[in-house]
């Protein structure tokens, strides 16, 4: 679910982007000395919706303050505080978790939504807290775990990722990251986004499907960033993720594996 935007209707989105997950989350970020701010733009690739078999290209801003004292404001991670001690890593912060229509959105909206779900009704956005913590087992292997926890709209539910993350080469110019994530839902959140109720199948159609908690999808992302100088950088993610479970068997889900990428461009000052 992990979003949109340059150029197209910036003014209107730029405060959702300021608080937006991507689809993914993104866990505890590097810590860096001195204060850093990164902005940039690209596109994102997507499905429609978790399940849906058509995807949607939509533009993406990067925006990422981080201060040297752990704090940080990030289009991917959020408004929160994030530090270490030694090969361990925390952070806790204030974020949003897109919401889902009932037909077709356009490119630049945060919201996933789909004409197949007419009837659905749509799904409210959260706000969330979201806790993590990482560990750096080795040079080449980082164990996070990450919690997505509705302070609005509870009934969304919560959501848990945990993951392994391997820097697999680095150089002065490039350097590739190779992430694999699995990702486990509450009973709440498993019935919002894939289960069916009485009431929604009588107007969709689809039939009545109840969705216990329980590990929902595993992802891969490949992500590829190369520094043309000190300031400008270009970054190329690919990946799939890939529905189980309850999910999985989801009358909602059409495809069960779907791919996901993104090229951005950035410029830190």
């Amino acid at each position: 679910s992990p979003h949109p935007l340059l150029g197209c209707r910036l003014k209107m989105l730029l405060p959702g982007v300021l608080l937006a997950l991507l689809a993914t989350p993104v866990l505890a970020a590097e810590q860096k000395q001195g204060n850093e701010l990164i902005l940039g733009g690209g596109v994102n690739v997507a499905p429609r919706y978790s399940g849906s078999d058509e995807n949607r290209v939509t533009t993406a801003l990067v925006l990422d303050y981080s201060m040297a004292n752990g704090l940080f404001v990030s289009s991917t991670r959020g408004l929160g505080y994030g530090n270490n001690i030694g090969k361990f890593n925390y952070s806790a912060a204030l974020s949003y978790r897109a919401g889902r229509k009932d037909r077709d959105v356009d490119s630049d909206s945060i919201n996933d939504g789909s004409d197949y779900l007419r009837g659905m009704g749509d799904i409210k956005g959260s706000a969330i807290a979201a806790p993590a913590l990482g560990y750096e087992v080795t040079d080449w292997l980082n164990v996070q775990l990450q919690a997505e926890v509705p302070v609005s709209q509870r009934d969304n539910g919560t959501a848990l990722h945990f993951g392994i993350v391997s820097p697999l080469y680095k150089s002065a110019k490039n350097s590739v990251t190779l992430a694999l994530t699995g990702s486990w839902g509450t009973s709440m959140y498993m019935q919002t986004y894939y289960g069916v109720s009485a009431s929604q199948s009588a107007a969709s159609g689809f039939t009545q499907y109840n969705a216990g908690s329980g590990v929902y999808a595993w992802s891969t992302n490949l992500n590829w960033t190369y520094k043309i100088n000190q300031d400008w950088s270009v970054i190329t993610e690919a990946g799939f993720t890939q529905l189980t479970g309850d999910a999985g068997n989801s009358p909602l889900v059409q495809r069960k594996t779907s791919p996901t990428g993104s090229l951005k461009v950035t410029y830190s000052f």
